[in-house]
């Protein structure tokens, strides 16, 4: 399995423990006032933090290459 744009944050978090760490390194969720929600999906994330859902993506799959 990889990750993709319609997988929720919470999907993607089980897929690989570490997924928080890259979420961090965008500063996403880092603080109560511009938390994410695990229902989200990454490209709701990506929009809404004006990410490249791309790079997101990319960088989240770089954790199964490992």
């Amino acid at each position: 399995m990889t990750f993709v744009a319609q997988m929720t944050v919470g999907e993607a978090l089980s897929l690989h423990p570490s997924a928080k760490w890259v979420f961090a390194a965008y500063q996403i969720g880092g603080c109560s006032h511009c938390a994410m929600s695990e229902e989200e999906t990454l490209e709701q994330v990506a929009t809404g933090y004006k990410l490249p859902l791309g790079k997101l993506i990319g960088d989240l799959n770089s954790l199964l290459a490992s």
